[in-house]
């Protein structure tokens, strides 16, 4: 028979069926966006990509994996705490790089939202997360909604910033091409002395033919 914590998880299959639907569904559309991005050439440098694109990725799979984790056919309930605890700890230790490549310098300068949504919450999420996986097999209802909380914040992350990406390489673009249009095109390197002469010439003729003629009255 299984333990009380193990039935609690059913009342949650549904929930996680559309959480992991909607995960996979979402990472797929990411790279859709990151492949025409590198195809215009606007997806900038690699550590900009490693820094801001990709963990993107990540938090769409971590909520995909919790999904997975949480719709498993367990048979004890300290399986299901120490997957939910390795999760979390390779979400933190990702993080951790993260954050160094961030600091060891990329081309885009980041600003408070880019910290807070791409640094701040997502260790947010990843601590909350090994909190829940510890407290499971006691407070497993409360450990339960606060797992449910972590996925719907890791996928409101990841559509947050993939949308900031997104963005990010549009309107770039957009202005390049504004600015493509504008620019007054250069005139041959020609033109410019004939045009100078034909105005030479043609006040040469001018000057000519308003001089007084002398002749017999």
């Amino acid at each position: 028979m299984a333990s009380a914590e193990l039935q609690a998880l059913a009342g949650w299959e549904s929930f996680y069926v559309i959480v992991g639907s909607s995960s996979a569904a979402l990472t797929g559309l990411n790279f859709v966006v990151i492949a025409l991005g590198a195809e215009s050439r606007t997806t900038g440098a690699p550590a900009d990509l490693s820094a801001f694109g990709t963990p993107t990725i990540i938090h769409f799979c971590a909520a995909l994996l919790l999904s997975a984790i949480l719709s498993a056919p367990w048979r004890s309930p300290w399986s299901v705490a120490a997957s939910l605890a390795a999760c979390a700890a390779a979400g933190l230790m990702y993080l951790g790089r993260i954050v160094l490549i961030a600091r060891r310098g990329t081309t885009y300068k980041p600003v408070f939202e880019d910290f807070l949504w791409h640094f701040a919450l997502p260790i947010v999420a990843y601590t909350s997360l090994f909190v829940a996986s510890t407290v499971f097999t006691t407070h497993t209802e409360s450990a339960l909604f606060g797992i449910a909380v972590v996925a719907l914040l890791l996928m409101f992350i990841g559509i947050h910033n993939a949308w900031d990406t997104a963005t990010w390489m549009a309107f770039p673009a957009r202005r390049e091409e504004e600015t493509a249009k504008t620019r007054p095109t250069p005139s041959p390197p020609n033109s410019r002395g004939t045009s100078s002469s034909r105005t030479g010439s043609e006040a040469a003729g001018r000057g000519s033919g308003n001089r007084p003629r002398h002749g017999k009255r």
